[in-house]
């Protein structure tokens, strides 16, 4: 059967986006429009999958989700042209991970390294959600049949668990299939990763060996996307280095973890190589480097900031984007559902 080409992404809403959200994924999502057929989704029901001291409860919830729209439209996405919505408006997506649990096995979400991650020496009072939450991903993807997915490299894993749970149902169900109507006994396809750009994993700027992360006890650890001009500056200005000017060639980032992440954010930010930046401040001390990163930060990010706080400051406009992306996410969604239910035998309302 042949499948309609579409990317499907998710951002979380745990609040406090930061320059690697966005160049991690934020930023290939708005390339992509101009390319593929996009579904944009704000995942607000994997926010919940830990305890509440984690994701901030309802009301934080709500404003999370809000502002995570206004970060894609203010970055560029467009919500006429592409689907944007958040993830529990469409039943769907809990509907169908039901139908993934049971095509799952227990051994591949054991092997799941952010569970392992997140859950730490206490996983016996982790939650199901956070145990079962790849499966929940696999259904946000493959609701939408989606062939392409951008993805970090930390999520690769998960991309892969959405592959073999395709995969299976189709083999489970393949005389099903081929009896409503795909002779190749094929449903579901089996999305590819699309992980692109020279940044598409920002370390934290006061280690760089640590990623970039909004759990982070120190603020200075990261560039968030509401951050003003004046924070931007100060924060690339106090970000750690080491007393070794720039190399000139890739190969003198070796071995040198917060070089290799300054570099990579301006290269990612002015789209282009990490090679031809070096080619430009190789040589050079950090403390000129750091002034042109922060202009170029700001150039950036500042009116980024400044969009999505006129955004949020409309609560009204964020829920109709979100209520016209849901409408036409459902469409998409029902028709999977229906012919879904069928193969796997339940009667449904005709």
């Amino acid at each position: 059967m042949p499948f309609v080409e579409r990317v499907f992404s998710g951002v979380q809403p745990t609040g406090n986006l930061h320059l690697g959200n966005y160049l991690g994924a934020i930023v290939n999502f708005v390339k992509m429009q101009e390319t593929h057929n996009c579904i944009y989704c704000v995942v607000d029901m994997h926010a919940i999958t830990q305890g509440l001291d984690v994701w901030g409860g309802p009301a934080e919830l709500a404003r999370n989700t809000r502002e995570v729209t206004a970060a894609f439209i203010a970055s560029g996405i467009d919500p006429k042209k592409h689907i944007v919505f958040n993830q529990s408006q469409v039943s769907g997506h809990a509907e169908l991970a039901w139908i993934f649990n049971c095509v799952a096995r227990m051994g591949w979400l054991g092997r799941m390294t952010q569970f392992k991650e997140k859950a730490g020496k206490d996983r016996e009072n982790a939650s199901v959600g956070l145990f079962d939450y790849p499966v929940l991903m696999a259904a946000d993807i493959l609701l939408y049949r989606a062939t392409h997915v951008p993805v970090g490299e930390d999520q690769k894993q998960h991309l892969e668990l959405s592959r073999d749970i395709a995969q299976k149902f189709n083999n489970d169900f393949g005389d099903s299939i081929r009896s409503h109507g795909a002779n190749d006994g094929l449903f579901f396809p089996l999305p590819e990763p699309l992980i692109t750009g020279p940044a598409t994993r920002v370390m934290s700027l006061r280690d760089g060996t640590k990623k970039m992360s909004k759990s982070d006890a120190s603020d200075n650890s990261r560039i968030n996307l509401t951050d003003d001009a004046d924070t931007i500056a100060q924060k690339i200005r106090k970000a750690k280095t080491d007393p070794e000017p720039l190399p000139s060639e890739e190969k003198g980032l070796e071995a040198r973890p917060e070089a290799d992440n300054l570099v990579g954010i301006f290269a990612a930010l002015s789209d282009r190589s990490k090679a031809d930046v070096l080619r430009e401040f190789g040589g050079g001390q950090f403390s000129s480097f750091k002034n042109a990163l922060a202009e170029l930060c700001v150039t950036k990010l500042a009116p980024i900031a400044g969009e999505m706080k006129r955004l949020v400051s409309d609560p009204g406009h964020i829920d109709s984007i979100l209520n016209e992306g849901s409408d036409r996410a459902r469409a998409i969604a029902q028709e999977t559902m229906n012919r879904s239910k069928d193969i796997v035998g339940f009667i449904r309302r005709r």
